[in-house]
């Protein structure tokens, strides 16, 4: 851009230095902070929020902060570190916590934010820790307002500035005004976003020389010129101490760009309108549209597309529950300028599908899945061999030692997983599995159970709610598309109760379908798998992963066709075990020659006989871990021969 001289040819887009705190935002939308009983972790602070969000349209992004040396630390920089964006030069301080934040959503106007920053690690920023190699290696530095408040942060972010000056990088000043970072409010005023003061607005002026471009509010530009209630003379003042090109926010309205003398009227500037959308929490909003005009910016966009990619950004924020993780993707965005979405963004489920699915989350090119997450049949294997039914529990954490000893032999490390249930049997198991970077697959449906209903629960909803977000939730139904209605209306129901469930609480949702024999003896196997997942697609169910049995080469390539015609985000199938003998299941495997199958999630066939054993006091425990081990290694090399062949 003519206004905007960007370097090129650097090995970081943009570096965002300032605040990096958690969010805890209220769960109980409408109710006062104060009656708040559950709060959703997020990461959170307007550099953060900003880099995620660059990150996540896919500019190489770099956080410039400090977190303690905790939980809470690590979690900020795993969280940056997934979404693309280098962490290197966050610090690390000993002694300080992590900032934090609680907020509350008590409605589109009303929104109390109480900030834990007193002495934390991003407001001990260290000025000599600044690289300025680093710097020089950006095209654009973003300080956000906070990191001027204090003479540690100010001394940071002048350091950072001044190596950014000296390497024609692009300086950029998101004003971010909290008044009560400034220590102008009471603590619980922190939703408060104004206030007038000289003080604020000297040390303000006396940074504005040193950036090319400042982003703020209309209340923002009235502290940084210092003439309340005058909104073109505040932009005025701020024009006489800098040359710095002005975009204005004006909100539902759009923005405005400045990037020469400050017109008579502001409607005179350049405009970009804004989106329509309905307001759930504006929080978030402004960090949103920076980091989408950034981006454009960065791209080579001139204002005015710079702009809508921007306002897209924050209309998008503005409507969910959260700031970084609700930023968009470029998918989400392309669907939201492609004309086909509706009015209402809350009503527009492939929007919401695509924030799901083409977000940062893990990825398996293919799935190695031990199953143990059967009950009953656990139980009958107890009782055939006169054991303790306590014995069962023990069993299938032993389990777990022959999945770590495959791992190990075949360099299964994301590509392996494990299905547990997280009863009485499998609790132990399931925790001491969570965590490890494995695939976690956990069941929900009640064994046996036609129609499906759900194992200890009527409410699937408040159920997940205590489930790790790694978690899968898996649920089997016995479902045929030429099922008398009445039970195929009913499993429907409780599939569909299911599907909501888990786009509420976050969780991928694995669905394998059995198609009973008998129902239609005219109906191949395979095509009744291809219509039950046909008309599951038609309810508008769009589960993460299909577990179906073996097919014919036909029937995957058919399965493939469908599943990238009806959602072309599906992680894939993988092909369940019926209790057949290895060897079978290597033959079939053989005709899973489509990229839709992406492994095998196999219980019985791999543990069956041992376990018998185990439980019969025939074998101990460490002939137990070999057998289960071989069998598992046995479909793997089976698994692998079948990609190679």
């Amino acid at each position: 851009m003519p206004t905007l001289n960007i370097p090129s040819g650097r090995r970081h887009d943009i570096a965002c230095l300032g605040r990096l705190a958690v969010d805890l935002y209220a769960q109980q939308v409408g109710a006062h902070l104060e009656d708040v009983t559950s709060f959703a972790k997020y990461l959170g602070g307007s550099s953060a929020n900003i880099a995620f969000g660059v990150a996540r349209l896919g500019l190489r992004a770099a956080m410039v902060s400090r977190v303690g040396d905790e939980q809470m630390g690590r979690f900020l920089t795993e969280t940056l570190r997934r979404e693309g964006c280098d962490v290197s030069q966050v610090q690390v301080d000993p002694q300080r916590l992590s900032g934090l934040v609680l907020l509350g959503l008590k409605d589109r106007d009303t929104f109390p934010l109480l900030f834990y920053r007193e002495n934390c690690a991003d407001m001990a920023l260290d000025a000599d820790a600044i690289d300025e190699s680093f710097i020089a290696g950006c095209r654009a530095l973003l300080i956000t307002g906070t990191h001027l408040s204090a003479p540690a942060v100010r001394a940071a972010s002048t350091r950072a500035l001044e190596y950014a000056a000296r390497h024609q990088v692009l300086r950029v000043l998101d004003i971010d005004y909290r008044p009560v970072l400034w220590g102008l409010t009471k603590r619980g005023e922190g939703a408060n976003r104004f206030v007038a003061n000289a003080d604020v607005t000297t040390r303000l002026q006396a940074m504005l020389p040193h950036f090319d471009l400042l982003i703020g509010t209309e209340e923002e530009f009235l502290i940084a010129g210092g003439v309340p209630g005058d909104l073109l003379a505040s932009l005025r003042a701020v024009r006489a101490v800098t040359a710095a090109a002005l975009v204005v926010k004006l909100g539902a309205a759009g923005c405005c760009f400045i990037p020469g003398p400050v017109p008579a009227k502001l409607a005179d500037a350049q405009t970009a309108q804004g989106e329509r959308v309905e307001v759930l929490n504006v929080l978030g909003a402004g960090d949103a549209f920076a980091a989408g005009l950034m981006t454009g910016f960065l791209r080579g966009d001139d204002f005015p597309a710079a702009a809508r990619l921007a306002n897209a950004c924050g209309a998008l924020v503005v409507s969910r529950h959260a700031c970084a993780p609700a930023m968009p993707t470029p998918a989400e965005l392309a669907h939201w300028f492609s004309g086909q979405r509706p009015a209402r963004v809350d009503t527009d489920a492939q929007l919401a599908h695509l924030h799901r699915t083409t977000t940062a989350r893990p990825q398996w090119p293919e799935l190695q899945v031990l199953a143990f997450d059967h009950r009953s049949q656990f139980l009958d294997m107890a009782r055939q061999a006169g054991a303790s039914e306590s014995r069962i529990g023990t069993l299938k954490t032993l389990m777990l030692g022959a999945v770590e000893r495959v791992i190990a032999q075949a360099g299964l490390q994301g590509r392996v997983g494990v299905l547990i249930d997280g009863g009485a049997y499998g609790a132990q198991a399931l925790a001491a599995a969570t965590g490890r970077g494995w695939w976690i697959g956990r069941p929900v449906e009640l064994p046996g159970s036609r129609p499906l209903r759900f194992d200890g629960t009527r409410s699937i909803g408040s159920h997940l709610i205590s489930w790790p977000a790694e978690q899968v939730v898996k649920c089997l139904v016995h479902y045929h598309p030429d099922d008398a209605v009445d039970l195929r209306l009913a499993q429907e129901q409780t599939l569909l109760a299911l599907w909501e469930a888990t786009r509420t609480s976050g969780h991928e949702l694995l669905l394998e379908i059995i198609c009973p024999a008998g129902i239609a003896p005219d109906v191949a196997p395979d095509d009744a798998v291809l219509r039950a997942v046909q008309r599951l697609y038609n309810l508008g169910l769009r589960p993460e992963w299909w577990k179906l049995a073996p097919m014919q080469a036909t029937g995957w390539q058919a399965l493939e066709q469908l599943v990238r015609a009806r959602d072309p985000q599906c992680r894939g199938a993988v092909i369940l075990g019926l209790n057949q003998p290895i060897a079978a299941l290597a033959q079939s495997f053989r005709q899973a020659t489509s990229g839709i199958v992406r492994g095998f999630m196999v219980g019985r066939s791999v543990w069956s006989e041992p376990a018998q054993q185990w439980l019969s006091n025939r074998i101990d425990d460490s002939a137990l871990v070999d057998g289960v081990a071989a069998n598992f290694q046995a479909l793997v090399q089976a698994w692998r021969d079948r990609a190679a062949g």
